[in-house]
């Protein structure tokens, strides 16, 4: 199935310990743990607690955030959605590959731009269409020791 441009949302289920289904308007669900995304990211610490994780919400007709507005903390369709794609790849390469989008925020073509490939070729390897080969994962990995900050 394409995948549509931007992510969008069309609904979201929240799971127990910590983890939400995802329906995007493409069709895809997803199930993400946030578990992980806590400890990548201190701003969420909040969430950390049952009771308030279960208050996200999605905006009717919108889909673009999952939002918790009393704690005034919004994440991104885009974010959930390489965050989606990075817990349930098929393979190590695939994992690798949407990990290093995730983490770093790339667009397809800022991801095409760091490898040195076409915006299509990336977005084929983002929606599965073709299986990310190993020295793409390598690539990944070591573009991150390139752009580690310094002290």
């Amino acid at each position: 199935m394409a995948r549509m441009k931007r992510a969008r949302l069309a609904g979201i289920e929240v799971l127990s310990d910590f983890r939400m289904r995802l329906a995007f308007v493409g069709g895809e669900v997803y199930a993400l743990d946030f578990k992980p995304l806590f400890d990548e990211s201190p701003g969420l610490a909040r969430l950390r607690d049952p009771e308030v994780f279960a208050t996200a919400t999605l905006i009717d007709g919108e889909g673009w955030t999952v939002e918790w507005p009393e704690l005034d903390i919004q994440i991104g369709a885009d974010t959930l959605w390489l965050d989606a794609q990075a817990q349930n790849a098929a393979d190590e390469n695939t994992r690798i590959f949407a990990q290093w989008r995730a983490r770093h925020g790339l667009s397809l073509s800022q991801a095409a731009q760091a490898l040195g490939m076409t915006s299509r070729t990336i977005s084929a390897y983002g929606t599965g269409a073709r299986p990310v080969p190993r020295y793409i994962a390598l690539a990944c990995k070591g573009w991150e020791v390139e752009h580690r900050p310094t002290a």
